[in-house]
């Protein structure tokens, strides 16, 4: 076990790494729905109904993690949630107060948010799967 790898014998511990697990699968389940579906990858991740429950599950589960190494994985996943919704927030705005001359070049910020929201949900499984907190 490297430094900055964490115990997890007890029971409490556990238990948060199980519902964490849990988040991470959720929103991972809206990508593969915005990937194989009609629905985009951005759209799927803020409005499918997996990540709702998992950002619900955030808010519910976060005190529980408090003083945890697990409490930067439940801000992790609560900050990309509302991260993206602002970003994605900005280029619809952005479109509106253009009168829609923005849709010619929005769709590059919102690739950046796309591979934004794949890497945010792949790298902190990986990191809870090493039983790593996240870097917040």
């Amino acid at each position: 076990m490297n430094a900055t790898t964490v115990a997890t014998d007890d029971p409490r511990t556990r238990s948060l790494i199980n519902w964490t697990t849990l988040i991470y699968a959720l929103h991972a389940g809206s990508l593969v729905m915005g990937i194989l579906g009609t629905a985009t990858v951005i759209g799927a991740f803020l409005t499918g109904w997996p990540s709702i429950i998992a950002v619900i599950l955030n808010y519910v589960k976060r005190s529980e993690a408090q003083g945890t190494w697990l409490e930067s994985h439940f801000r992790w996943q609560i900050r990309t949630f509302w991260f993206g919704a602002l970003w994605v927030g900005l280029c619809l705005l952005f479109i509106v107060v253009t009168l829609g001359i923005a849709i010619l070049v929005v769709w590059l910020p919102l690739i950046v948010v796309t591979i934004w929201f794949v890497y945010r949900v792949v790298r902190g499984w990986m990191r809870l799967g090493a039983r790593q907190p996240m870097y917040v």
